[in-house]
């Protein structure tokens, strides 16, 4: 597989590896592009996290947990995530994105992370991805 190195990191193999093709395709590459598993892995990471924050801190009001939230899934926390898994390495992007250094910039790194989330989701099921996402 392509991407095995990639799919060794994360503790997950694709049924379908076409989803995760599609994960890692930038919108300038291709017209099969990551933004709406981008949509759904942005979805999930919020649903996984907030139920982790709820379960974990019972005490905390509710204004607390949005701002916890809001620290754990933000741009910078997952392009860094994004490239402690080499995901960058992996993202297919036109040659224009190439020579600007695309596989580098936090947001592009960020919502491949969040299409990659999306991926495992459909290609599996939410216990799947959240257990990839709990693990990071």
């Amino acid at each position: 597989m392509k991407h095995a190195a990639l799919c060794q990191r994360i503790g997950y193999r694709f049924a379908q590896p076409q989803l995760l093709q599609r994960a890692l395709t930038h919108r300038s590459h291709s017209a099969a592009h990551n933004e709406r598993l981008e949509f759904l892995g942005d979805s999930l990471l919020n649903c996984v996290i907030a139920r982790y924050l709820y379960d974990t801190y019972p005490d905390i009001a509710e204004g607390d947990l949005s701002r916890l939230r809001s620290n754990l899934v933000n741009q910078q926390t997952l392009a860094t995530l994004a490239q402690q898994l080499q995901l960058g390495e992996q993202l297919l992007m036109g040659e224009g994105e190439v020579k600007g250094g695309g596989s580098r910039r936090p947001s592009i790194l960020a919502d491949a992370l969040e299409a990659l989330f999306g991926a495992v989701w459909l290609d599996a099921d939410f216990p799947a991805a959240q257990k990839i996402i709990l693990g990071l």
